[in-house]
């Protein structure tokens, strides 16, 4: 235990942005066909070093068909909480489930470049002590670690809804489900909150029968993937408001609340609209003890030729934008947008959160434009898993969604591989086309984490001003 906070630990979400840049990032690999273990990749990022945008170490795991997805920290700025919070808890462990086999690692990055497991946590655990499977989102609270889940119990999933539970934050043990009364969620998918106005919302993907052999088409046209947002009061751990997007908006997945607590707004990415293949961004906010949400960013689908698509697309002559991740900027003014199936990152001023205005863009992959990196290599897939640096001026994204779903978009292994781009000082992005990131053989690649924390890790319990 330290005797001080961690020095990464941040009051307010201003002065995380203040803090030294991050040198190390940690991205996750995943064996598509599960043939060799997952692995955690250590990446350098710090442009003055010789091995600049080189995997510097990996941890790679004693287990195969984990399908590492996403991940995060043992703990974060939220240990600050003033009412319930572990001051000297040190940012040093990295949490990382199997989506596929409900396993999960704790890793020990205190030493980054000598990485190493720490702890496993076998999937019997979480299926005796919370009846869920498939661990999915991990966020660092203040008195423990949150994991939302895809699956409920039995060997599909589907015997009761998923939720999230709690695990100890120093001994790692899993303690048990968070909720007390969900009231009408049966899926899950991400989660997030605001500590000082003690609120969580959570969103909504899909039963494991639902994704984990692939995108159903049946499910998608009949609209029975998740369409809705569930808010909780987050001490009492009960659903108060439950608002239905509408149900042709498929796959409410990404939730980001404005990081200064004072704000009670954020944003959700929707995958795609069935009725017309558009993608969207919807602002939710409290207003009158109510809570609200809206659509603000509409992104249309790309015309193209069933010739020039996989299958799963030929019969629409179009593709989706496919909305797959979203991170927004410390400062709340950036909201970065990852279209998967159409190649493009986007960057919305978000400064007025009812009114985004696209702001920047970059063309990279793609199932029809297959744009290059300026560094004149194919970028496969698309744009996927994104992190921003703590100061915005850094965007490192990925490019694989989830082992079967890439094979149907993207037939054929396409590659990992890992990008920056530059944030103008207005606004605007720009591909390093000295970065560029490649992974080993059979591997692909998900979601980024940053030495010090990120901008889709940490909860500000403090007011910025």
């Amino acid at each position: 235990m330290n005797l001080r906070p961690d020095p990464t630990f941040h009051a307010t979400s201003k002065l995380a942005m203040e803090a030294p840049a991050e040198t190390l990032a940690f991205t996750l690999m995943l064996s598509p066909d599960g043939s060799q273990p997952d692995g955690l990749a250590i990446v350098d990022v710090d442009p003055s070093s010789d091995t600049f945008g080189q995997i510097v170490h990996q941890v790679i795991m004693p287990n195969k068909g984990d399908e590492f997805h996403h991940f995060g920290w043992n703990a974060c700025s939220s240990a600050l909480s003033p009412l319930t919070g572990h001051a000297f808890l040190e940012r040093r462990y990295l949490i990382i489930p199997g989506i596929r086999s409900s396993r999960i690692y704790v890793v020990d990055v205190k030493e980054p470049l000598k990485a190493k497991i720490h702890k496993i946590i076998e999937p019997e655990e979480v299926f005796a002590k919370t009846g869920y499977s498939r661990p999915h989102t991990i966020h660092c609270g203040p008195e423990g670690i949150y994991v939302s889940t895809l699956g409920g119990g039995g060997k599909d999933g589907t015997e009761g809804p998923p939720g999230i539970f709690i695990m100890d934050c120093e001994s790692f043990d899993v303690i048990g489900r968070y909720e007390i009364d969900r009231g009408p969620q049966d899926k899950q998918y991400d989660f997030w909150w605001n500590l000082p106005r003690d609120y969580m919302v959570s969103s909504e993907w899909g039963l494991p029968p639902q994704f984990e052999n692939g995108l159903v088409p049946e499910d998608l046209l009949s609209n029975k993937y998740g369409h809705r947002l569930h808010f909780w009061n987050l001490r009492e751990r009960k659903n108060v408001q439950t608002i239905d997007l509408g149900e042709n908006h498929q796959m409410a997945l990404e939730v980001r609340p404005a990081h200064d607590p004072v704000k009670e707004y954020g944003f959700c990415g929707v995958v795609v609209d069935t009725t017309n293949l558009e993608g969207s961004i919807w602002t939710w906010w409290r207003e009158g003890g109510k809570w609200h949400a809206k659509k603000t960013v509409t992104i249309p689908p790309q015309p193209a030729k069933a010739d020039d698509l996989p299958d799963m697309l030929k019969g629409f002559e179009a593709v989706p934008p496919l909305v797959t991740d979203i991170d927004l900027s410390l400062d709340d003014r950036f909201l970065y947008v990852s279209c998967w199936g159409t190649g493009e990152m986007h960057q919305y001023d978000v400064s007025d959160p009812m009114k985004p205005k696209l702001a920047g863009k970059v063309e990279i992959g793609g199932i029809v434009k297959k744009a290059k990196h300026p560094n004149g290599k194919d970028f496969g897939y698309g744009p996927q898993m994104v992190e921003i640096s703590r100061d915005g001026k850094r965007v490192y994204w990925t490019n694989s969604l989830y082992s079967t779903w890439d094979d149907q978009f993207y037939p054929g292994d396409r590659g990992a591989a890992m990008v920056m781009a530059n944030v103008g000082a207005k606004g605007g992005l720009t591909l390093d086309k000295n970065f560029y990131v490649e992974f080993p053989k059979g591997y692909r690649s998900h979601q980024i984490r940053l030495e010090g924390g990120d901008c889709s890790t940490d909860s500000f319990c403090y007011p910025s001003v």
